[in-house]
């Protein structure tokens, strides 16, 4: 078993093994989702231009609420793939880094077992950054 590092925002997670110092590269999960606009996500049919506040405010919350909806499915599809690597036996430790609006959310959908193997979670969103700068900052971590 060794340290699995997982980085992930709303729309993409990445999963690396690390070899030494090396970070290697497995399969990413992608949300095309997560980067839709709430607006997007939600639209209102035969809307009128000139609608009232408060349909605005409730086409606002439905907006805010599929957004929410699509982080949390995309958070339990990346807690699905860990607990099936670590039943796998391939996940002995785990690091978290992930955009701050989806660490909280991914971390709520681990399963018990496997959130004990969390050793560090970084709130940092490095998930369309370089492998040389997602090494460097869990080399901080150490292991």
């Amino acid at each position: 078993m060794q340290t699995y590092i997982v980085v992930a925002d709303a729309s993409r997670a990445r999963f690396f093994t690390r070899e030494g110092e090396q970070l290697v590269e497995q399969e990413p999960l992608l949300h095309p989702e997560g980067r839709l606009h709430e607006g997007d996500l939600v639209t209102d049919r035969g809307a009128d231009v000139h609608e009232s506040t408060a349909t605005t405010a409730r086409s606002t919350h439905e907006a805010d609420k599929a957004k929410k909806h699509e982080t949390e499915v995309f958070a339990k599809r990346v807690a699905d793939r860990l607990y099936h690597e670590r039943v796998e036996n391939r996940l002995g430790t785990l690091i978290m880094v992930a955009a701050p609006t989806f660490l909280g959310v991914l971390r709520d959908k681990l399963d018990d077992s496997t959130n004990r193997l969390v050793t560090h979670a970084l709130n940092k969103d490095l998930a369309e950054s370089g492998v040389e700068e997602i090494g460097a900052a869990v080399a901080e971590l150490g292991s």
